[in-house]
Formats: structure tokens, sequence, C-alpha cells
């Protein structure tokens, strides 16, 4: 009895705290809108280190720069990448 009090206890105080939530870079990257900044982090994203985050910022950033680049465009940027037209720099 003791013992099933102790465990709910220890796990309504892990739900109140967001200390106990691990949030992966992966879920970062799924949270990131366009009111995401380097000082305006997503929940998932507090556990992060800045040189994570900033990292994860600036490829959503150029993956929608990209995104906006006609074919022809993004062609050329493929081929002064290595010589060759053959995706070498997709975002995915």
């Amino acid at each position: 009895m003791r013992r099933t009090a102790l465990a709910a206890l220890a796990a309504a105080l892990c739900l109140g705290l967001t200390a106990c939530t691990s949030y992966s870079a992966e879920d970062c990257q799924k949270a990131l809108t366009d009111e995401s900044t380097k000082t305006n982090r997503p929940t998932e994203c507090q556990d992060l280190s800045q040189e994570d985050y900033n990292l994860l910022i600036m490829h959503r950033a150029l993956k929608g720069a990209m995104d906006d680049m006609s074919k022809e465009e993004r062609d050329m940027l493929d081929y002064q990448d290595d010589g060759s037209i053959n995706d070498s720099i997709g975002m995915d």
C-alpha cells in the first residue's frame, strides 16, 4: 500500500514537472514554426544545446529557401556543388 502510494506520488510529481519529459532533436525539429527564433524556442527544444538548436533552425530556414527556388535554380546550385545534377544538395 505504501509503495503504491509513493509510486503514485512520484508519477504525479513527474507529470507536473517539465524536467521529467525528455524531447529529442527530432521532436524539436517537428515543433519549429515561423515564430521560432534563437531566443523563442518551442518547449520541445528547451533541452537542446544552443549550438544544436541553431543548426535546426538554420536547416529549417535553408530548406524553406530551397523549397521556394525553381527547379532550374536548384539544378544550378546542385551543379555548382559537385559538377553534376544529382540532388547532392537535397535538404530532406
